[in-house]
């Protein structure tokens, strides 16, 4: 698939990128270890969160973001989406965070159906505080995605969870 000139264009990765799954890259704590949290994949300089069928992107306890090394240099803190002690979009935090240590650019895909997935991606990327990583964040639905994909997975997608190429 990744041969395809439009969908590695639509990515932003080179053609004939080889993709690698369940990525778990070492983010910094403050006490000096890392957090090996779980990317779906990453292709070059990308890093891939899908949501498909999922419902949402989890929720922790503030004290566990509160840990990460990088939070309050990467995101305004106060505008988190935090609610009696517990934080919304736990790995949309995270995703951004491998994404700013790692120097690379973080993608979320999901259903277009989905407001509440892809406003939660957009209240996240509202917090980040540095306009060169806020640029290589992104959103991008299985519908734009489906129409540079081949007949036959486009028809998977749409007979098993209903999306359409847009």
């Amino acid at each position: 698939l990744m041969k395809r000139s439009s969908l590695s264009s639509i990515l932003g990765v080179r053609s004939g990128s080889e993709p690698h799954f369940g990525f778990k890259p070492a983010i910094p704590l403050s006490n000096g270890r890392t957090d090996q949290t779980e990317i779906d994949m990453y292709l070059d300089s990308l890093l891939v969160e899908a949501k498909l069928t999922e419902t949402g992107f989890q929720k922790c306890p503030l004290d566990r973001i509160l840990r990460y090394r990088d939070l309050d240099s990467v995101f305004n803190v106060e505008k988190l989406p935090v609610t009696r002690e517990s934080v919304a979009s736990y790995q949309l935090i995270r995703g951004v965070l491998a994404a700013h240590h790692l120097e690379r650019s973080f993608v979320v895909v999901c259903d277009a159906r989905r407001r509440d997935l892809i406003e939660s991606w957009f209240q996240i990327m509202l917090t980040v505080q540095d306009c060169a990583l806020r640029s290589r964040l992104a959103l991008l639905t299985w519908q734009e995605l489906a129409s540079h994909l081949p007949g036959t997975l486009q028809l998977f997608l749409h007979s098993k969870y209903g999306i359409a190429a847009a």
